[in-house]
């Protein structure tokens, strides 16, 4: 009985937001985007959508390894679909939709919130400088033929060297960053503690679950392989996004080499620190601008496929993903 409340709940839940996004685009445009594309194209398409999304869990399951005793191939793979779900409704993507997910890898393993945020930020963390190194590596045999603008290589070459610094800094001043968290985060546990439950939680619980945080972070110094396993998933990730486009822009008669296209993909998730559930209108726009900038395709195709990409994926992200989020442990404070 749970589990059929809990696949109507999903159900509602993701059909209720893909219904708000269809209504927000309008139905018609929609469809208009389908028609647009040649009929072999429609199916590569969302298989290779569906691909990425599930590819995510390879991210997942090496990330929660650590954790109690992981999560199976199954558990990872539905969780990559409710990460997906957050991260289009939350208000800046990844960013606030990972302390979200937290909560429930900590359910799933019987760990602590704070060690699944740590084993997650070491995640995302990965992931992100895989894909920008690749990116970067790309553009500067793309800048080196001539065929691309020398400023997107120092975009990337830039974000990917200002990712490794903030990473070392972190870490680095992790004793004064944490003396400081306790300092601010004290009298707001204090405060929560009070309202939610009987106990009183002060200084030393925010320090202890700072010291469990830094200790999941720490640990993956240790597990290469798992880092590995990481970064791999993050450039699968990529690679099928950017196959998902190219076959996009076959399908509307824009062809068009898949290497600048792979290397573009990390470009337009600056549009993530915008307040707006999935980055809609500025995640597509600077998307659509950088494929035409390095494949030379016509402002109006790159726009096209973007759209095409993204109708498919926002529809799995808010439909499917909306039911595995249902089928969550950890709901209950």
């Amino acid at each position: 009985m749970r589990r059929t409340v809990r696949l109507a709940v999903g159900l509602v839940l993701g059909g209720g937001a893909l219904a708000a996004y269809l209504l927000l685009v309008g139905p018609e445009r929609v469809l208009g985007r389908a028609a647009a594309v040649a009929p072999w194209a429609v199916g590569v398409v969302l298989a290779l959508v569906v691909a990425e999304a599930a590819v995510d869990g390879v991210g997942v399951w090496a990330s929660v390894k650590p954790l109690g005793d992981g999560l199976t191939a199954g558990r990872s793979v539905q969780f990559a679909f409710a990460g997906d779900f957050f991260d289009t409704l939350s208000p800046a993507g990844p960013v606030s939709s990972e302390p979200i997910m937290a909560r429930f890898f900590s359910v799933a393993t019987a760990t602590t919130y704070s060690e699944a945020l740590g084993v997650r930020g070491v995640a995302k963390y990965v992931k992100s400088g895989a894909q920008l190194f690749v990116s970067t590596a790309l553009v500067g045999a793309l800048v080196a033929g001539g065929g691309t603008p020398r400023s997107v290589g120092v975009t990337l070459g830039g974000a990917a060297v200002l990712l490794v610094l903030v990473g070392g800094v972190l870490v680095y001043t992790r004793d004064l960053l944490s003396g400081s968290l306790v300092v601010a985060l004290t009298p707001v546990v204090s405060q929560l503690s009070a309202l939610l439950s009987d106990a009183s939680h002060g200084r030393e619980t925010v320090a202890a679950a700072l010291d469990r945080f830094w200790m999941r972070v720490l640990h993956f110094r240790g597990e290469p392989g798992l880092l590995g396993l990481i970064a791999l998933g993050g450039v699968l990730e990529q690679v099928l996004t950017a196959g998902a486009l190219w076959v996009a822009l076959a399908g509307t008669g824009t062809p068009v080499a898949l290497v600048p296209i792979v290397a573009v993909i990390p470009l337009p998730r600056a549009a993530s620190v915008l307040p707006v559930p999935g980055s809609l209108g500025a995640y597509d726009a600077l998307l659509g601008g950088a494929l035409a900038l390095m494949t030379g395709a016509t402002a109006a195709g790159a726009a096209a496929a973007v759209l095409i990409v993204r109708t498919f994926e926002l529809g799995l992200s808010l439909g499917a993903g909306g039911v595995a989020t249902s089928f969550l442990r950890g709901w209950r404070p």
